[in-house]
């Protein structure tokens, strides 16, 4: 035993002295009821006491802890049975010693309840069933605080892992934006086009999105949309007349919230790995939303008839791993590859929530 430990008992004795004395006087009144010998009625208490507070000390801090609580109940039973012969001959020795010390042998002078044994062993194993009772019940709420603690710590662990997780996709997602518009003013500014500070300024704008408000839990939904606009115009300043994208959005209220770049790596998605057919890159784009649903569907053209178009990458496989520890039960993804169109349809219920929440 530590010295925590030991001090956190120590602090529990006063209460226990006060319990035992307030049993001391439950004996006096019970045994005194009907009798006008008070001495005798003290001195049977006194000796009664002491028995009843070995019993109940034995049953809640061996008998419970050992074999209740530990589900050995055959020998619960079996030592349970000893205590109440050993605690009904202690019983009983009191009784004699107080009819041969107290009494001169006359029975007459002896408080009624005393002469009783059926009376005597019920005040005394009520004392230890209450007491046994207590010990049980604080071990249940001990345990159950137990179990929160440990449920608390799992889930904050479980917590950590998925906002790394998280950081981790959103890390892999940042280069692509960077790499292909980077090149894209790199070619600009050889030309000296005077589109070099559009391009640099849209990308200041992504930039901020993606190194500053990613860091956010939520973002509007109405933000998420401008920047894909933002970095649909900059693909078209890099493909110039071989890309024809077919952008629609309906109207998105403020006060929508989704997690930050939660669209935006679809459409990366389709630009990185989208192929030019027949002389151009086509690009549809469907954000719809209604009655709490997000409806986003994006569509490029490509060759392949494997639909892991994601071979390299973030890819859609992360993506997707992404949108179920955010919105687990709550999203279907639906990925299709045919008819020389590659399409992406993401679908999120209930995502009505306000910024201001």
């Amino acid at each position: 035993m530590n010295l925590l430990e030991l001090l956190r008992k120590i602090k529990y004795v006063p209460l226990h002295i006060l319990f035992w004395i307030g049993v001391w006087l439950f004996y006096i009144y019970f045994f005194g009821f009907n009798s006008a010998n008070q001495p005798y009625v003290i001195w049977f208490s006194n000796i009664l006491v002491p028995v009843t507070i070995v019993t109940t000390y034995f049953v809640i801090y061996f008998l419970i802890p050992n074999y209740l609580l530990t589900k050995k109940y055959g020998a619960f039973i079996l030592y349970g049975v000893y205590t109440l012969i050993a605690s009904a001959y202690l019983i009983t020795i009191s009784m004699f010693l107080g009819f041969m010390f107290k009494t001169d042998l006359n029975t007459d002078i002896m408080p009624p309840l005393s002469k009783s044994l059926p009376f005597i062993l019920i005040s005394v194993y009520l004392v230890v069933a209450l007491v046994s009772a207590f010990k049980l019940l604080r071990h249940n709420y001990d345990s159950i605080e137990r179990n929160k603690t440990l449920e608390n710590k799992i889930l904050e662990a479980q917590l950590q892992i998925k906002n790394q997780e998280l950081q981790y996709l959103k890390k892999q997602i940042h280069p692509h934006f960077l790499f292909n518009t980077l090149n894209t003013i790199y070619g600009f500014a050889l030309n000296q086009s005077k589109r070099t500070p559009d391009i640099i300024l849209k990308l200041s704008n992504l930039l901020d999105y993606i190194l500053y408000q990613i860091e956010k839990p939520k973002v509007s939904l109405k933000e998420e949309v401008l920047h894909i606009e933002e970095y649909i115009e900059l693909e078209k300043m890099r493909f110039q007349d071989s890309l024809k994208v077919n952008f629609r959005s309906h109207p998105i209220s403020d006060t929508i919230q989704v997690t930050p770049m939660l669209l935006i790596p679809f459409v990366e998605n389709a630009f990185k790995h989208g192929q030019i057919i027949d002389g151009f890159l086509r690009v549809d784009v469907d954000i719809c939303l209604e009655d709490n649903r997000l409806n986003f569907t994006i569509k490029n053209t490509n060759r392949d008839t494997d639909t892991n178009q994601n071979s390299k990458g973030i890819g859609l496989d992360n993506i997707q791993k992404r949108l179920e520890l955010l919105y687990k039960d709550q999203f279907q993804l639906n990925i299709e590859n045919q008819d020389q169109w590659f399409s992406v349809n993401l679908v999120v219920d209930h995502i009505n929530t306000s910024i201001n929440d």
